[in-house]
């Protein structure tokens, strides 16, 4: 899928019990006070980022690439926002 990534829209997430009833790791920032769901530009940054954010025991995890629009979709409905996040998982914009 990195090509997939690479073409405008597209970014990886981590999914959390991926297959029928899957959803998108979401988190809480502290300082801005907001719950987003973690983006990464490629899927390297992603497992790279993913080895160091909370997990919760006896859940699967697995990072895929998802269109940015869905996900934007997904995170409004849900009261999170979209955010691309540096490898400690801190956002940058």
């Amino acid at each position: 899928m990195d090509k997939k990534a690479q073409i405008e829209g597209w970014v990886y997430v981590v999914v959390c019990d991926p297959g029928k009833n899957e959803n998108f790791l979401g988190l809480y920032d502290k300082e801005m006070k907001i719950d987003f769901i973690p983006t990464f530009p490629t899927k390297d940054a992603a497992n790279d980022c993913f080895l160091t954010m909370p997990k919760e025991k006896g859940r699967k995890y697995e990072v895929q690439a998802v269109h940015i629009e869905e996900l934007t979709d997904v995170a409004a409905k849900n009261g999170f926002i979209v955010a691309m996040v540096d490898h400690d998982g801190h956002i940058i914009r």
